[in-house]
């Protein structure tokens, strides 16, 4: 891999992991599309972590009140949206331990992908027409946690899309677009975490070469801005036009697929 597709594929993160688009799919198909050659899961996994300091530098203050509440006052309002947040990263943990060598073979299939991301788009959409998209990040519970875990363990397969799965099921349980997408994102962070730290014993020392770190120092900036540019437009806008881009993308995957 040299320093063009590393930018590129950390362009492709920044942006894929906090638009539901599937930063999964685009990481698997830039390089299928391109014939480039496969930078395997722990590349992938590295540019996850790029986009967790973005998920971090955006929401510090947050994060520090979240957490410091859950230790310290786990029955305040931020000390209990900390524990929801734990609560909700064990589905998607376990079901990504269970299915881990799926995830790095047969899940990576390019017609998979399309119908995934076509799938979703269908989800997603009616999910943001029909909730009723009243409630804010403040009124979750703890059974929407639940359910909103359970679904993110969905994303384990290229195409579903974590932070789409979280979205449409926290548009589901009625948050409001932007409340939906703030959850997402601040659930990134342990989800992330913690699969880079379980591919830690994946990773050698002779793989962080100056695309290595360049992929991931993209990933954080232009994931940073996409968390930016997502929030002010869901202020106003809705998510159909990221269930538009799912459909017009998986007809280009389908084609190229049935031409090669």
């Amino acid at each position: 891999m040299n320093v063009l597709q590393a930018v590129v594929l950390g362009i492709v993160q920044g942006i894929g992991e906090f638009l539901p688009i599937s930063s999964s799919a685009h990481l698997v198909l830039v390089p299928w599309l391109f014939n480039w050659p496969d930078h395997g899961l722990v590349f992938d996994v590295a540019l996850h972590l790029g986009t967790m300091v973005a998920v971090i530098a955006y929401f510090w203050r947050e994060l520090l009140e979240v957490v410091f509440f859950g230790l310290t006052r786990p029955k305040s309002r931020d000390g209990q949206l900390f524990w929801y947040l734990v609560v909700a990263s064990v589905p998607g943990a376990v079901l990504g331990l269970l299915f881990e060598e799926q995830a790095e073979t047969i899940f990576r299939s390019p017609w998979l992908i399309a119908l995934m991301l076509a799938t979703m788009g269908v989800i997603l959409w009616l999910a943001d027409r029909r909730g009723r998209k009243i409630r804010r990040i403040e009124d979750v519970t703890l059974l929407d946690s639940i359910l909103i875990g359970v679904s993110q363990g969905a994303a384990i397969i290229p195409g579903v899309s974590r932070s789409g799965i979280t979205m449409t099921a926290g548009l589901a349980v009625g948050m409001e677009r932007e409340a939906a997408a703030r959850f997402s994102f601040l659930l990134s962070v342990p989800m992330i975490a913690g699969a880079g730290i379980y591919k830690l014993k994946d990773l050698s020392l002779a793989a962080l070469d100056l695309p290595f770190v360049i992929g991931i120092v993209v990933a954080a900036v232009v994931g940073y801005l996409a968390i930016r540019f997502l929030l002010q437009y869901l202020r106003h806008g809705s998510y159909l036009v990221f269930a538009v881009y799912r459909f017009v993308l998986a007809l280009i995957v389908l084609i190229a697929f049935w031409v090669r």
